[in-house]
């Protein structure tokens, strides 16, 4: 029995998900003639009461797509230095859109209002325009630590302040959302554009969803096709979004009392040091001793049939999803116990 913690995005369609893929009518999305494609589209806008929507191959995307619609070449971008737009997409924002970035030191992940406008630049012919904020929830990095929603809406006060643009890389939202007993519609009434993945915690194969208003996903429509990232008949992807969106969402739950049973045992061990708080599905863990590195550690497991990512020289990270069973737990729990 493999059991794999390196990302939430490793799951398989379940036997109902792949039903739904196989029975998806479909047409050409780069026509907009693919109803699941619009389907899709249109239901996620209306749960988070935007305008409209955008089906992507991925949240990488979806976020370069973004930021490329709210700066122009020269400006800057304010993120955590931790966001997953700085620090794994690549080069993007500057590859992409020409932007520098302003880089944050929060707290797990986490920037405050106050930050945010400490980080805007001032007018000057200097500096960068500063142009968009940007945040991560939850964070990934940051152990899947979660924003208080009063903090994000202090953050859009200060954007429409200095007329910035604001978005949210919401790669997993939902779990945020679950969590923290919150409506996607407070994101949606908030953020100037949102991204949010399906292949993650929702266990779609592929996908992510970009929405905002209407001139704004009209403008991201014209950038994915210039990014090859339109598709054609992707209706079939696009019914295991649908699947997802009905079904997938309130299961959250039994992820995140996954992780935090699994953190119990680690806390438990001589070599787990510090252990970011377990908020949602991830576990960040130091590794502390003189017996196992992070990646020897790490390699133990794998030995042991559990896989899991040494994301430092002394940090595991583990990842819980939809393809992990409470046996799988019970599992784990017991080749903690006897390392």
């Amino acid at each position: 029995m493999i059991i794999d913690y390196r990302s939430d995005t490793v799951t398989k369609p379940t036997p109902a998900m792949l039903e739904a893929m196989m029975k998806a009518p479909v047409g050409d999305d780069v026509f907009e003639e693919d109803p699941s494609i619009n389907q899709l589209e249109k239901m996620a806008a209306g749960m988070f009461g935007m305008e409209a929507a955008l089906f992507c191959p991925s949240g990488t995307m979806t976020n370069q797509i973004a930021i490329k619609v709210h700066t122009r070449p020269g400006d800057e971008v304010i993120c955590d230095k931790l966001s997953h737009i700085y620090q794994y997409e690549g080069g993007g924002i500057a590859f992409n859109s020409g932007t520098s970035v302003k880089l944050i030191e929060g707290m797990r992940g986490l920037v405050t209002a106050e930050q945010v406008e400490a980080g805007i630049n001032a007018d000057d012919v200097h500096k960068a325009r500063t142009s968009l904020v940007s945040l991560e929830n939850t964070s990934n990095r940051g152990g899947g630590s979660c924003y208080d929603f009063a903090e994000i809406q202090r953050i859009k006060a200060i954007c429409s302040k200095h007329n910035l643009r604001f978005h949210l890389d919401g790669a997993r939202l939902f779990n945020a959302m679950v969590a923290k007993n919150e409506l996607p519609k407070l994101y949606g009434e908030t953020f100037d554009s949102i991204s949010i993945c399906l292949s993650k915690s929702l266990g779609c194969p592929v996908g992510s969803l970009l929405l905002g208003t209407k001139d704004l996903i009209k403008q991201s429509r014209r950038i994915r096709k210039v990014f090859g990232g339109g598709m054609r008949q992707a209706g079939y992807l696009a019914a295991a979004g649908i699947y997802a969106l009905t079904h997938n969402i309130n299961r959250l739950t039994e992820d995140h009392k996954h992780a935090k049973l699994v953190a119990q045992a680690l806390l438990k061990k001589e070599f787990t040091g510090h252990m970011l708080p377990v908020e949602t599905n991830i576990i960040i863990f130091e590794v502390v001793g003189h017996h196992y590195t992070a990646k020897t550690l790490a390699e133990k497991f794998t030995t042991n049939d559990i896989y899991c990512i040494a994301i430092s020289p002394t940090q595991i990270r583990m990842v819980f999803h939809l393809d992990i069973t409470p046996e799988m737990i019970q599992r784990t729990i017991q080749i903690i116990q006897a390392i």
